[in-house]
């Protein structure tokens, strides 16, 4: 009897854009995401743009479509891979723990979406997000861009982390004698990627060829 084995289901994760500073770490997780051939919800903030805008000079357009396009040409990747939803999109496979990939990063986190995950607002789509991954016992990874931290944001970290969210600062290393801010970017990807499972070629690990 021959038995027919389902087709391997793709890897999916979703990718959360907010209004902190930090654009080229996210869109540097984004190409790494697709060279890997996952699928990314992709969902970013009105805020995440202005910054887009500001440190990569992107500008993106309000459409999915658009989105998609400007990002793929400019990453270098397959757009089929990404799938943008927009901020009240409730109906979105992200919204809901049926449907919703089971990790989810926020890459840059400002600290208002560090609040309303930590407090579970959920007012957007981005905060409903998180909140399904927390109760779906998931893997959630937030990237704070900010300093210095006052008592709030800590306690807000120290309550995510709590609940088992991974709370991991854009801070990198310079063990690996970076020479480009394109390295300490991929330092942080890197970083990212390990707690993800995925594999990266972009740093050399600590006792492997690093001093």
């Amino acid at each position: 009897m021959n038995v027919v084995h389902p087709a391997a289901q793709p890897r999916r994760i979703t990718l959360a854009m907010t209004g902190a500073s930090g654009a080229p770490y996210a869109l540097r997780l984004l190409q790494q995401l697709c060279l890997q051939q996952v699928e990314v919800s992709l969902l970013i903030s009105s805020a995440a743009k202005v910054v887009l805008a500001t440190e990569v000079e992107l500008q993106l357009s309000g459409k999915a479509e658009g989105v998609v396009a400007t990002l793929a040409e400019h990453l270098g990747v397959d757009g089929g891979l990404i799938k943008v939803y927009g901020k009240e999109e409730w109906f979105s496979p992200v919204a809901s723990g049926s449907a919703a990939p089971r990790q989810m990063v926020i890459l840059p986190c400002s600290t208002g979406t560090l609040a309303a995950v930590a407090t579970g607002m959920s007012d957007n789509l981005i905060e409903r997000a998180a909140d399904v991954v927390i109760k779906e016992r998931g893997q959630l990874i937030v990237v704070p861009r900010e300093m210095p931290l006052s008592a709030i944001h800590l306690e807000h970290m120290l309550k995510l982390a709590q609940l088992g969210v991974t709370v991991m600062p854009a801070a990198p290393g310079f063990y690996h004698q970076p020479q480009q801010i394109s390295d300490l970017v991929d330092f942080v990807v890197a970083r990212i990627l390990d707690h993800l499972g995925l594999d990266q070629q972009l740093v050399g690990r600590w006792g492997y060829g690093l001093r």
